[in-house]
C-alpha cells in the first residue's frame, strides 16, 4: 500500500488527486497499484495529516468550497510543509508548490527533507531540477530512493520517460524545441493579424500568460526548461540565469517581421535549444525563423514540442501539451506509476 504525500495543493496538486480518485480501480487493475494519501499541505490552503489515510474526495471538495485544510476533520491540522514531511508515515512524496526559479525554495529543502526520511519523491517543480539536480539525484542515489521530474518539462508530455525508455541507447546530440507555450500562442495570433499587445492581451485573459509576463515573454520560462534538459540529459550543472545564458524572448518581434517570414515561406518560433559543441555543453533559448518544412515550424497556439537529434534514428519530435492542471497532474501520475513498477 503507497502512503501519499502532498506538498503543495494548488492547481496541479489538485489536478493529481482528482486523477487518483478517477482512477483509483484502473490503476488497482492494470498496474496493482494501491494507494491511500495520509497528508496534505499548502501554504495557503492549510494542511490535515492521517497516517491512516484521508477520504481523497472529501479533502478536494472541502478545498473547491473555499474551506481551509487547517479545519478539517478526520486528522492532524495546522503542521507546516516540514512538519508534515516528519510526522508523515509516506511511502512517495508529491511536491508541487510554487516554483522559485532564483532559489528554488522551499521545494529544495521539502525535497531533501522526504529522500532523508526514506520517501521516494516527485516533483513538478522547475527550480529544483534546474537549480540542484546533481545534488538532489546524488542524494536520492545515497538514500536508494526514486526521484522523479516528468512535469517540469513540457507538463505531461513524455519527455524523460521517452528517453529513458523509447529511446534507451540513442546518443543525443541536441534537442530543441518550442517550451512555452504562452509565447507560442502569442506568435500565433501575430500570424493571424494581430499586434504583440494584442496577442498578449487575449493570452493574459485566457490565463496563459501572468499580469507580469516576464517569465514567458523574455523567454525565462524557456531557458528554465532547457537548463533543466542540459543537467539530466547531459550532465551539466548550468544554472537559469537570463544574465549569463543567451536568452532572447519575443518582445521585440513585429506584425511586419511575422508577415515577412510568412512570405518568405518561414515561421518565427521562440526555439530553446541544448547541444554539444566541442566537449561542451551549450544552452539557449531565442526566436528562429523554421523552414515550414520542419516540424517545428507546424506546432500553433499554446502546444509545445521537442525534436531529439540522435545518432540512431536521426530526429524524433513530440508533440503535446506543456501546461494544464490535468495534464501536470499526469505527469506525476505518471512517474507515480514508474516508481511502483520500479519496486516490483
Amino acid at each position: 500500500m503507497e502512503k501519499l504525500v502532498l506538498i503543495g495543493f494548488g492547481t496541479v496538486g489538485q489536478g493529481f488527486l482528482e486523477l487518483l480518485v478517477q482512477k483509483k480501480k484502473f490503476l488497482k487493475e492494470n498496474f496493482g497499484l494501491d494507494y491511500k494519501l495520509v497528508a496534505v499541505c499548502d501554504s495557503l490552503k492549510g494542511s490535515v495529516l492521517n497516517n491512516n489515510g484521508l477520504d481523497m474526495e472529501k479533502v478536494l471538495k472541502w478545498v473547491k468550497a473555499g474551506k481551509n485544510l487547517n479545519n478539517f476533520p478526520d486528522g492532524k491540522n495546522g503542521l507546516n510543509a516540514l512538519e508534515t514531511i516528519e510526522k508523515a508515515n509516506g511511502t512517495v512524496m508529491f511536491e508541487a508548490t510554487y516554483t522559485d526559479i532564483k532559489k528554488a525554495e522551499p521545494a529544495t529543502t521539502h525535497i531533501k527533507n522526504a529522500l532523508d526520511k526514506g520517501m521516494d519523491v516527485v516533483t513538478t517543480n522547475k527550480g529544483p531540477i534546474a537549480l540542484y539536480y546533481k545534488e538532489l539525484s546524488e542524494l536520492a542515489k545515497r538514500k536508494k530512493k526514486i526521484l522523479r521530474f516528468e512535469g517540469t518539462v513540457m507538463a505531461g508530455t513524455p519527455v524523460f520517460s521517452l528517453l529513458q525508455n523509447g529511446m534507451a541507447g540513442c546518443e543525443i546530440k541536441e534537442i530543441k524545441g518550442i517550451l512555452n507555450g504562452t509565447t507560442n500562442f502569442i506568435l500565433t495570433k501575430m500570424e493571424e493579424g494581430l499586434s504583440y499587445e494584442e496577442a498578449l492581451k487575449i493570452a493574459q485573459d485566457l490565463g496563459y500568460a501572468e499580469a507580469v509576463p516576464d517569465a514567458d515573454v523574455l523567454g525565462w520560462d524557456a531557458l528554465a526548461k532547457v537548463c533543466i534538459l542540459a543537467n539530466v540529459v547531459f550532465g551539466a550543472r548550468v544554472k537559469p540565469d537570463p544574465k549569463k545564458l543567451e536568452c532572447i524572448g519575443i518582445t521585440e518581434i513585429k506584425k511586419e517581421d511575422i508577415f515577412k517570414a510568412k512570405e518568405e515561406g518561414k515561421r518565427y518560433k521562440l526555439i530553446g535549444k541544448v547541444w554539444k559543441e566541442k566537449g561542451k555543453v551549450k544552452v539557449k533559448v531565442s526566436p528562429e525563423l523554421l523552414e515550414l518544412s520542419d516540424p517545428l515550424s507546424s506546432v500553433m497556439g499554446s502546444t509545445n514540442a521537442l525534436s531529439f537529434i540522435n545518432d540512431a534514428l536521426n530526429s524524433v519530435t513530440i508533440v503535446g501539451p506543456g501546461a494544464g492542471r490535468k495534464e501536470t497532474g499526469y505527469a506525476m501520475l505518471n512517474d507515480f506509476i514508474l516508481i511502483h513498477k520500479n519496486r516490483r
